[in-house]
C-alpha cells in the first residue's frame, strides 16, 4: 500500500474530510480539488525532496563567517514549495491563501516530510505566521505574517538558552525599552534585546531576504531586576534585517549574530544555529542591542509561544512518523527482493531448495507488521488532530468547545508517541537490511538519524509527560480526559458489533478502565513527587491505549467499506489492529503497574549508587 493509498482512505473514508466542504469557509472546495493539492505536493516532494535526501545529509550547512551556504538543492526545494501555496494553504483567500482545511494541508506536508524531512523543515515559519496571526496587531500580521506566508520571508523560534535548556524559567535574554517613545512605534513597542538563543533552526541561511526571529525574553521590573520564573518573560519580533512600517527592507542589519552551527546527528540539511543578540556586532542606530517589537501584552510571552509550540509539537509528530513510514517502505522493498535462507518443512530444510525471500520468513513478517502497525497508526493520530483543528476553526460551538479539550490531552501523545515508536520503526527497519543497513549504501540509517532528534524536538519525553500527567489529565475538573474515554467508548460499542474485532473491543475497554484506575492511584496521596515519579510510563500507557482506540476505528471503518475483506487494504488494516492488540497493547500491564504502586524506586536511587 503505497502513502498516497494511505493518506486517501485516512482523509475520505475515515475522516470524511469531503464533508468539510459543506463549511462555508471551504465551499469552493470538493474531492477533485483536495486530490490536486496532493497530487501537487506528491510531485514537488517526489522531484525536488527525494533525490536529494542523501546529498543533503552530506553537504552539510557551512558557515564562513559572513554568510551560510545550504546546497543548489534546498534552494530549488523551498523555491518549490513556495510556488505550491502550501506556505498559505490554510489562511484566507485575501491573504493569498487557498482556505484549505488544515487536515488537507497536514496530510499533503507528509509527502515532504516523507522524502527529506531536513530540506522540508519550513514549518516553523508557518507556526511563527499562525502566532502572528493570532496575538501580533493588524502591522505585525501584514509587515510580518503575510511575507512568511508568501515565502519572501522565513521564520523562527527562539525559546532555548545555553544555561537554560527546557527550563523557561530560567531564560536570561533581556529587554529594555529602546529610548524615549519606545511605546508608539506603528510596529509595536520597540525593546531592545541582549542575550543568547541555542538550538534555532533555520536561525540563519540564505533562503530567504529576511528571517523574522520570535524570541522570548524578559522585560526588568521597576529596580532593574530580572521577575523570577515565567511571569516577566515575553515575546518579541527581532527581524533580522530592519523593516519600515511598509514592510519594506531599510538596508540596516538588525543587531542579532550568528555565533556557530550546531551540527547534529540527524536533520544535517538543516541550519540549527547558536544565536547572539545584542552583542553589538550589528549596531543599530549606533546602539548594541537587538532591536524588538513586542507583541501582545508584557509578561504574557509564554502563552502566545504556546500557540506556535503546540502547533509545532503535532508538525514534529508528523516528521517522525514520516522518517518511520520512509523506513518503513524501504526495508519492505528491500525485503521483498533480498533472497537468503531457505523454508522449514516437515523434514527440515532442503539445502537443495531454492532461496526464499526474507519476506517469507515469520520474524521478517513481524519487524514489517511492527513498522507498519506504529507508523499508518501513527499517521491517522495526526490527521485526526488535524482535523480537531479544523473543527476548532469551523465547526459548531460545541464541536469547536470538544475539539479544544480533546487537543489539550492528544497534543503529548500527537508529539511523544510518534517520536518514540516510530523511531523504533527506523530500528527494525535497520534489522531488515541486516549488516546492509549501517551502510550509507542503504537510506534507513540516515532515516534513524534523522528521527532520533524528534524525542528531543519541541520538549522531551520527560516535559511532556509531566505535561500530559501533570496538567492534561487533570485541567477543568478532567474533562478532556472524560471526554476522550466517551469517544474510545463509543468505538468499542460500534466494534463490540462486528465479530471479528469484538474481542479487541473488550480488550480496548479493560485498557481504558486501567487508565482511569492509574490517574487516580497516581494522584490518590495528593503529592506530586509521587504522582509523577512515573510519568513517563504512565504516558507510554496513555498512548498505546489512544493508537489502539486508533487502529479499532481505522478496521471498523475498513469493514464498513469491505465487510468481507475482500481487499489488500482492508486486510491490511484488520491485521494491523490485531497487530497491535496482540503484540502491543498488552504492554501497558506493565508501565501502569509502576504508576498504580507509584512506586520510588527511581526517584530515591542514591545519586552515588550510579
Amino acid at each position: 500500500m503505497t502513502l498516497r493509498t494511505t493518506l486517501d482512505f485516512l482523509l475520505h473514508d475515515w475522516l470524511d474530510t469531503t464533508g468539510l466542504t459543506s463549511r462555508e469557509r471551504f465551499a469552493d472546495h470538493n474531492r477533485e480539488t483536495i486530490d490536486a493539492v496532493l497530487d501537487t505536493c506528491e510531485r514537488i516532494a517526489r522531484e525536488k525532496y527525494a533525490p536529494f535526501n542523501r546529498l543533503v545529509d552530506t553537504q552539510e550547512p557551512h558557515f564562513d563567517g559572513e554568510k551560510v551556504t545550504l546546497p543548489k538543492a534546498t534552494h530549488d526545494a523551498f523555491k518549490a514549495y513556495a510556488e505550491s501555496g502550501m506556505l498559505s494553504a490554510a489562511q484566507d483567500y485575501d491573504i493569498g491563501g487557498m482556505q484549505l482545511p488544515y487536515s488537507v494541508e497536514a496530510a499533503a506536508n507528509a509527502f515532504f516530510a516523507c522524502a527529506s524531512v531536513s530540506i522540508g523543515s519550513s514549518l516553523l515559519s508557518v507556526g511563527n505566521a499562525n502566532l502572528l496571526m493570532a496575538h501580533g496587531t493588524e502591522l505585525q500580521k501584514q509587515v510580518f505574517a503575510h511575507k512568511e506566508f508568501s515565502g519572501q520571508w522565513s521564520g523562527t523560534m527562539c525559546l532555548s538558552e545555553p544555561q537554560a535548556g527546557s527550563s523557561l524559567s530560567d531564560v536570561a535574554t533581556r529587554a529594555v525599552p529602546d529610548g524615549e517613545g519606545f511605546e508608539s512605534d506603528p510596529l509595536g513597542a520597540r525593546y531592545r534585546l541582549r542575550g543568547n538563543k541555542m538550538w534555532i533552526s533555520s536561525g540563519e541561511h540564505e533562503l530567504t531576504e529576511n528571517i523574522v526571529h520570535l524570541v522570548l525574553a524578559k522585560i526588568p521590573d521597576a529596580d532593574g531586576k530580572l521577575i523570577p520564573g515565567t511571569r516577566g518573560i515575553s515575546l518579541f519580533i527581532v527581524p533580522k534585517k530592519m523593516v519600515n512600517a511598509q514592510g519594506e527592507l531599510t538596508g540596516v542589519r538588525n543587531d542579532v549574530a550568528l555565533a556557530g552551527l550546531n551540527h547534529k546527528l540527524g536533520w544535517r540539511g538543516t541550519t540549527n544555529t547558536l544565536l547572539n543578540f545584542g552583542e553589538g556586532k550589528f549596531p543599530v542606530d549606533g546602539q548594541a542591542g537587538a532591536v524588538g517589537y513586542l507583541v501582545g501584552q508584557p509578561g504574557k510571552g509564554l502563552a502566545c509561544m504556546f500557540h506556535m509550540m503546540n502547533e509545532a509539537r503535532i508538525g514534529v509528530g508528523i516528521a517522525a512518523t514520516m522518517l518511520g513510514m520512509a523506513g518503513y517502505y524501504a526495508s519492505l522493498d528491500y525485503a521483498k527482493g533480498r533472497p537468503q535462507g531457505r523454508p522449514i518443512t516437515g523434514a527440515g530444510k532442503d539445502a537443495a531448495a531454492p532461496q526464499t525471500r526474507i519476506i517469507e520468513h515469520a520474524d521478517v513478517k513481524r519487524m514489517l507488521l511492527t513498522q507498519k502497525a506504529y507508523c499508518e497508526g501513527a499517521l491517522a493520530l495526526e490527521l485526526y488532530c488535524a482535523r480537531l483543528i479544523d473543527e476548532q476553526h469551523t465547526g459548531s460551538a460545541q464541536d469547536a468547545e470538544e475539539a479544544r479539550l480533546l487537543l489539550e490531552v492528544l497534543t503529548p501523545i500527537a508529539k511523544s508517541w510518534p517520536s518514540e515508536w516510530c523511531l523504533e520503526a527506523n530500528s527494525l527497519a535497520i534489522q531488515v537490511h541486516g549488516g546492509y543497513g549501517y551502510t550509507r549504501d542503504f537510506p534507513v540509517e540516515q532515516y534513524w538519524r534523522d528521527n532520533r532528534l524528534n524525542m528531543i524536538h519541541e520538549g522531551t519525553h520527560g516535559i511532556q509527560a509531566m505535561d500530559l500527567l501533570g496538567r492534561k489529565v487533570l485541567m477543568e475538573e478532567g474533562k478532556g480526559l472524560t471526554l476522550l474515554s466517551h469517544r474510545i467508548m463509543a468505538t468499542v460499542n460500534r466494534c463490540n458489533g462486528i465479530p471479528v474485532l469484538a474481542p479487541h473491543a473488550k480488550a480496548l475497554a479493560r485498557a481504558l478502565q486501567d487508565v482511569g484506575v492509574a490517574t487516580q492511584k497516581a494522584w490518590s496521596t495528593g503529592v506530586p513527587g509521587e504522582a509523577l515519579a512515573n510519568a513517563v510510563p504512565y504516558m507510554q500507557a496513555f498512548g498505546h491505549t489512544v493508537l489502539a482506540w486508533i487502529w479499532l476505528d481505522v478496521a471498523g471503518c475498513a469493514l464498513d467499506n469491505d465487510p468481507q475483506q475482500e481487499s489488500l487494504v482492508t486486510q491490511g488494516h484488520v491485521g494491523c489492529a490485531k497487530f497491535f492488540f496482540h503484540y502491543e497493547l498488552p504492554k501497558i500491564n506493565a508501565w501502569l503497574g509502576v504508576v498504580q504502586s507509584r512506586d520510588l524506586t527511581c526517584a530515591t536511587f542514591p545519586e552515588g549508587a550510579f
